[in-house]
């Protein structure tokens, strides 16, 4: 399963924006600049988010976007589904009482690839902003990837 670059880009801009706003309005400017992320982009997932209520625009100068909750009442599950990204595995329809298959059977593995998408979902419901930022999320590839940075040789710099 792949999340799309509008889950993605939904969570990467929302981390930006609770890491650099500091009770103050951020341009969305700002955060597509920071992220390498397209302002139309950016605008139109923010249109969701706002939505969502998981966001506030502040107009004027100075102007920009604020969480409308705190991080760590912020789960990544809920930015993910207020962009319309489905949380889910299978080809199917969620609750629906046939599959996906031309004669509306479901395929043996459909059990399997439901559970999954549960699964994620779950995972993501908690996980927080607060989680993301503050770096309490690592597992096994944040150990692997400390481990790699520990045994790099460190480059000297030419004089």
């Amino acid at each position: 399963m792949k999340l799309s670059t509008k889950g993605r880009y939904a969570v990467m801009a929302m981390i930006d924006l609770a890491e650099n706003s500091q009770g103050k309005p951020v341009s969305l400017a700002e955060i597509a600049e920071r992220q390498e992320i397209s302002l139309s982009y950016l605008e139109q997932l923010f249109a969701k988010l706002r939505r969502g209520d998981l966001v506030k625009s502040v107009r004027g100068p100075g102007g920009g976007y604020l969480l409308s909750r705190r991080s760590e009442d912020t789960p990544i599950a809920d930015i993910v589904l207020a962009v319309d990204e489905p949380i889910r595995a299978t080809r199917c329809t969620p609750g629906q009482p046939y599959g996906c298959r031309g004669n509306r059977s479901r395929c043996a593995t459909h059990d399997l690839w439901e559970e999954l998408g549960n699964q994620i979902y779950l995972y993501l419901s908690s996980v927080t902003v607060a989680d993301v930022i503050n770096k309490r999320i690592l597992g096994t590839s944040g150990v692997i990837f400390a481990d790699e940075q520990a045994t790099q040789p460190k480059s000297v710099a030419a004089e």
